[in-house]
């Protein structure tokens, strides 16, 4: 055999072992492509779903995931988790805006610049993605020589800005800040990262046709058959490795939010955290004031302990929370001790003012509506003021019934004794005892029960308390 002979045979065995390779790795693939699915604000509950289902789709080995879209915005910790997901995700993540009406605004078109591809349906919209705070939407970062003049302008003497300029400049910073994160994300895939500057600083928007000419997006598509023909051949770069699609006729597997996820979006909806809470308070309360009732406290337990789980996820203000406490004490100091409404009031007044400010965001969908709140208000007011006071004023009333009815009442001496002898009490001859002698006939008051005995003394306060033989 001749050297060339040998080399013709090793490039040979070099092309067949090529060749087996990628018929393992398209063996090792499932032919599948996982939708997944952004309906709505995103929140915790979003992250959990989308980091969960890529993980599945990396198990699996899908060809490619799908995730269709259709958000106002949301949360800036949960858009950021989802962002992470998709960047680290071993399959190829392509977003899609669909169906027609649909939008990415705010934290979906971070989503859109983070994807390896991004696509968007005819009618479709994205931008808007200014960060919004306790206050509004934050104004636009100014220019260098705005800034040096409206320092120069709200410096004292002392050299310091006033608390209007210090809050400016976190507005400035939580802006630059997402400028920073969008324009990241645009290298990451070539996209256009001056317009993704401007949808942060300025708010800007652009329709689907506009997006794909200042090359925003990658594609716009029809649809899921129309986006995986078009998504067929093309090379994209996963974990920092060029792949190539194979898209076209492949099977697409719908994955739904699993119970998990739809039980976290729904304990994550501040409303029903809100509610949560109430319910855990009004629970505890009612068994520390009826100890022995369990039901009040286990089901007070478990909802107070899902509402903290909830507000660790959510944007908490630990100072409305502080205050609703405050006016829950307040009420149940007005059922304790009245105070002609002074407390009561108080009561409500910080309950309301806690419960306005609890949700620490002005995202659409994350607020607690205000009705709620003084529906709520105004149960805890009749709750802690009225049923408990009710309770606690019974609880103060003399005893009607039983042994310690007895105490107080009058009872009548059956014959003289020094010491021990017996009385008559509600036609029932009793054993009494006696510090001073008693006569037959006299008038007695009952002071104390010891067992069966009874401790009594002479009825002083009886305006007749004579013996019936002194009478006769």
């Amino acid at each position: 055999m001749t050297r060339l002979t040998r080399i013709h045979i090793f490039i040979a065995m070099l092309l067949a072992a090529g060749m087996l390779l990628n018929m393992v790795s398209a063996s090792n693939a499932s032919g599948q492509v996982f939708q997944l699915s952004i309906d709505g604000v995103i929140g915790p509950a979003t992250d959990d779903y989308i980091e969960r289902a890529l993980q599945t789709a990396a198990e699996s080995r899908a060809e490619l995931v799908v995730i269709k879209m259709d958000t106002p915005g949301g949360l800036d910790t949960a858009m950021r988790g989802i962002v992470k997901s998709v960047t680290n995700s071993a399959v190829p993540v392509a977003s899609f805006v669909a169906p027609t009406g649909a939008r990415a605004a705010s934290a979906g078109t971070f989503i859109l610049y983070a994807s390896h591809i991004s696509a968007m349906a005819p009618g479709t919209n994205l931008g808007a993605a200014t960060p919004v705070q306790i206050g509004g939407i934050t104004a636009p970062a100014k220019t260098d020589k705005q800034q040096d003049k409206d320092k120069a302008g709200k410096e004292d003497k002392s050299g310091k800005l006033p608390i209007a300029a210090a809050d400016d400049a976190m507005k400035i910073k939580l802006v630059n800040d997402a400028v920073a994160y969008i324009r990241g994300l645009a290298q990451l895939h070539s996209r256009n990262e001056e317009w993704a500057e401007k949808a942060v600083r300025e708010g800007a928007s652009l329709p689907s046709h506009d997006a794909l000419k200042l090359n925003v997006i990658d594609i716009i598509a029809t649809g899921m058959g129309d986006l995986l023909q078009q998504l067929d051949g093309r090379e994209v770069i996963v974990q920092g490795e060029k792949r190539t699609l194979h898209t076209d006729g492949l099977s697409i597997r719908l994955l739904e939010p699993d119970w998990r996820s739809r039980f976290l979006s729904v304990i994550t909806n501040p409303t029903i955290a809100y509610i949560l809470m109430l319910i855990g308070i009004y629970g505890l309360i009612l068994e520390f004031s009826n100890p022995g009732a369990i039901v009040p406290g286990t089901v007070g337990a478990i909802s107070i302990v899902i509402a903290l789980y909830a507000f660790q996820l959510l944007p908490v203000n630990y100072a409305g929370m502080a205050l609703i406490m405050l006016g829950v004490a307040l009420m149940v100091g007005e059922a304790f001790e009245p105070s002609f409404g002074v407390l009561g009031i108080g009561g409500i007044v910080a309950f309301i003012i806690g419960s306005v400010i609890l949700i620490d965001t002005d995202v659409p969908g994350f607020m607690i509506d205000i009705s709620v709140i003084i529906t709520f208000a105004l149960i805890s007011a009749l709750i802690f003021i009225l049923v408990i006071g009710m309770a606690i004023r019974a609880r103060r009333r003399p005893v009607v019934s039983g042994l310690e009815e007895m105490i107080g009442g009058e009872a009548i001496v059956i014959d003289d004794f020094d010491h021990k002898g017996m009385v008559n009490i509600h036609s029932e001859l009793w054993q009494a005892v006696s510090d001073r002698p008693l006569r037959k006939g006299q008038l007695v008051k009952v002071t104390s029960i010891s067992g069966l005995t009874l401790e009594v003394k002479p009825n002083n306060t009886s305006p007749n308390n004579t013996s019936i033989e002194e009478k006769e």
